[in-house]
């Protein structure tokens, strides 16, 4: 099963259904580019924004001495607009996730399921130790390379961490989860970054229908989206199109938009007592403000949801 056929089947916390598609395949034991891709902007942003929006201690090491060396002599790619407006977008859905599961965590959470996850390194640099277990769910490929990199660059898995690999072809992901430890009973805190743009529509709704009716209450959930070309600038639109020509060309094609009102009321419909989305301005209110670099989220192309059922 490649990525894409992974991504396809993730509307997963209760059974996985078959979306097909046309794909390249993974690498045997590598991350998709993608993941590689934001995983490097991560890195990036640690060597060349200050102050930072979003503290990775981690995003280097994870990468592997090989691909920092490669980021070093090719690090003027990262200084052009349309590098940095894309980075702006990766660092500020992955401090707004880490925001709104803290905010989870004082209210009683304790268990955090990371979709799709990535070279993700929360688990490794969890502030809150023991207090949360995390819950790693990605495609066998991609984790059994991240395990192979957390090894080689001596990053400690602490106990409080679970991998979930799970290949959907054969295995149901709320069965893995429930042989991994998750108490269904307890509230949990969900974030799916980087994934609803690869699915189809009806594979995004059916996710959150699936978070909302099998998830307890108090549950939250953390995802982005793209919007439709109507709702974006011509500027914003050739952009965009530019940078999905990109990936479709690499085998991991965008797919999905959605109107952010008609989200949120589908979302209200399916069993969520709160559904609020939020762009570029609240972001760079929130997050960038006072900055003298230019640093800052640009465009409106992409925006990130919060849900609680």
């Amino acid at each position: 099963m490649d990525r894409r056929q992974f991504l396809l089947t993730l509307p997963a916390l209760g059974v996985a259904p078959a979306y097909g598609a046309d794909a390249t395949a993974l690498a045997a034991g590598e991350p998709s580019q993608t993941a590689l891709g934001a995983a490097s902007h991560r890195a990036v942003h640690q060597m060349l924004e200050s102050p930072l929006v979003f503290e990775d201690p981690l995003a280097l090491r994870i990468l592997g001495g090989e691909r920092v060396k490669w980021i070093g002599r090719n690090i003027d790619r990262y200084r052009t607009a349309g590098s940095r407006g894309m980075r702006a977008f990766l660092v500020t859905r992955a401090r707004f996730a880490e925001d709104g599961l803290a905010q989870s965590l004082r209210e009683g959470t304790r268990q955090y399921v990371v979709l799709g996850a990535g070279l993700d390194t929360f688990a490794y640099r969890n502030p809150f130790g023991a207090r949360l277990r995390v819950f790693e769910v990605d495609h066998p490929a991609t984790q059994a390379w991240k395990r192979a990199q957390l090894r080689e660059q001596a990053i400690e898995v602490p106990r409080s961490m679970v991998f979930v690999p799970v290949d959907f072809e054969t295995q149901s992901l709320a069965a893995r989860l429930r042989q991994a430890g998750l108490k269904r009973s307890e509230s949990v805190f969900v974030s799916w970054l980087g994934v609803t743009m690869y699915l189809t529509r009806d594979a995004v709704l059916h996710t959150l229908r699936v978070v909302a009716a099998s998830c307890a209450r108090g549950s939250r959930i953390v995802f982005d989206f793209s919007l439709p070309d109507e709702a974006l600038t011509e500027p914003e639109r050739q952009a965009r199109a530019a940078r999905a020509e990109r990936v479709a060309a690499i085998g991991e094609p965008w797919i999905s938009r959605f109107d952010p009102a008609s989200l949120e009321q589908a979302m209200t419909a399916m069993g969520y007592g709160q559904a609020r989305s939020i762009g570029a301005a609240e972001a760079n209110e929130r997050y960038f403000a006072d900055r003298t670099d230019g640093f800052r989220f640009r465009g409106s192309s992409g925006r990130l949801m919060t849900a609680r059922v």
